[in-house]
């Protein structure tokens, strides 16, 4: 049966492979048949077929029967997931946690116990798994996410389950962090045993791509640690080009004729370029006079577990970074030194769900990523107030839990985002805002500036860069 296996994959595929694919494939059945091993790391930059070849494993573990679950940090990485393979993909927090105490703010989602027994866990994106803490204040199990799935994905002894890390080395860490810590093997490795591979070559038919072939200056500038101003080729390339900021609202203007609203981003170093972005696009490209229009496209901004209009489903909760498009928005009010409006929203990442449910508009142009600690604080303060009449402590505070205010949905406009916050996700055309380089380029601004081309696929214009950029 020696092969069969990575044949399969291999038919699965639909096109000759590199010689890294096919050394993953090799991997990929040498893992499958190992008792031992329940980890492997699969690493592959942009180009290189990482994605089609995921694909080709998946579609080859359903022909034998083998049970998998599809995987992602984000709702739009789940989706893209989905998307390429043909089969559902969930968040990873969906899928392991399950809501489970009323204590504190929001509640307590534990682990879920696992009872499943030769299956494998694919997690796309793993780049973006984070360690030793949770940004939502540990409302999440451990607060550890890495080591949570970890213990998921063994379940009960005997249970045979492996997990496959798959992601991209050269795109930002999570916050805080040097390194991706699910895609190092060092870290890993003190889970088990693993087994790793790594795609580098680029697929023949993406060799003709400016973005790509740009992305792949700055990986290799990376790997060699050649940490300096990188030198982009554009000659010869019609995906990839430089404009002013003279030029930038007539391009915008047609990329949005061309393209569709929905399918381009503004990409930006922090939340103030990105304010900046947003009111000229609302107000130059698109002539819109008030704050809120229907089509805006907007970004939850902080996590979300308590909202009217949820699907069937009991654990279900909007994610920091879930893209929302503006259905309906009336009924606008001031509570608590805080405004507020009441929305309509649709989610094309779960399904187009439409949620109706209070949000607040401070964000929207905020340079904070959401409330700052004092709005929370003052925010808390006012609707405990309300609820003064309620003795019990507990009952009081489970009141707190659940009005409508407390619970409102902090936003931002999502045409110009972080760049941060684009991870997980890719559109057909993407703006790239020169970052503010200092004086001496760092090994995160070559990574950011990886990330941010690889968001693309058909089209990127990079805005205001220096001639120092290019070649």
């Amino acid at each position: 049966m020696a092969g069969f296996f990575s044949n399969s994959i291999e038919r699965n595929l639909g096109f000759e492979p590199t010689a890294d694919q096919r050394n993953l494939f090799t991997e990929l059945e040498t893992f499958v048949g190992d008792r031992e091993c329940g980890i492997m790391v699969v690493a592959g930059y942009a180009g290189t077929g990482k994605t089609s070849a995921l694909g080709a494993f998946v579609r080859t573990l359903h022909q034998m029967n083998r049970k998998f679950v599809l995987l992602a940090p984000t709702g739009r990485a789940a989706k893209v997931l989905s998307g390429f393979t043909g089969f559902r993909a969930l968040t990873i927090h969906k899928q392991i946690y399950r809501q489970k105490s009323l204590d504190g703010a929001f509640g307590k989602f534990s682990l879920d116990p696992n009872m499943s027994k030769d299956t494998f866990y694919i997690v796309d994106e793993a780049s973006l798994i984070t360690i030793g803490g949770d940004s939502g204040g540990n409302v999440f199990g451990s607060g550890d996410l890495l080591d949570d799935l970890m213990k998921y994905v063994r379940g009960v002894p005997g249970s045979n389950n492996k997990l496959i890390l798959v992601g991209d080395r050269g795109q930002l860490p999570p916050i805080g962090m040097e390194e991706s810590p699910a895609l190092d093997l060092d870290f890993m490795s003190q889970f088990g045993p693993l087994r790793s591979a790594e795609l580098c070559d680029v697929v023949r038919q993406e060799k003709e791509s400016g973005i790509l072939h740009n992305a792949t200056i700055i990986r290799r500038m990376l790997a060699d640690c050649d940490i300096d101003t990188p030198k982009l080729e554009l000659e010869g390339f019609d995906d990839i080009c430089r404009i002013t900021g003279g030029e930038l609202i007539e391009s915008l203007s047609d990329s949005v004729s061309r393209y569709g609203l929905d399918d381009i981003v503004v990409l930006c170093r922090s939340n103030k370029r990105a304010n900046r972005y947003n009111m000229g696009i609302l107000s130059q490209v698109l002539g819109r006079e008030e704050q809120l229009n229907r089509g805006d496209k907007l970004m939850v901004v902080k996590n979300c577990y308590q909202f009217e209009g949820k699907d069937d489903d009991d654990n279900f909760f909007l994610a920091n970074g879930d893209v929302a498009r503006l259905l309906k928005i009336s009924r606008y009010q001031e509570r608590y030194g805080i405004h507020f409006a009441e929305a309509k929203l649709q989610f094309p990442d779960y399904d187009n769900l439409e949620i109706s449910a209070k949000v607040i508009l401070d964000t929207l142009t905020s340079e904070s990523p959401s409330l700052s600690n004092a709005q929370q604080q003052a925010l808390f303060d006012g609707v405990w107030e309300d609820y003064s009449d309620v003795t019990n402590k507990k009952k009081r505070y489970k009141m707190v839990r659940e009005d409508p205010y407390f619970n409102a949905l902090q936003i931002k406009y999502a045409t110009a985002i972080t760049c941060h916050k684009s991870q997980g996700g890719g559109w057909p055309c993407v703006y790239i805002d020169n970052p503010f380089w200092q004086d001496m380029v760092s090994a995160e601004d070559l990574k950011w500036l990886y990330t941010a081309l690889t968001r693309a696929s058909q089209k990127v214009f990079l805005v205001n860069f220096k001639d120092e950029f290019f070649k």
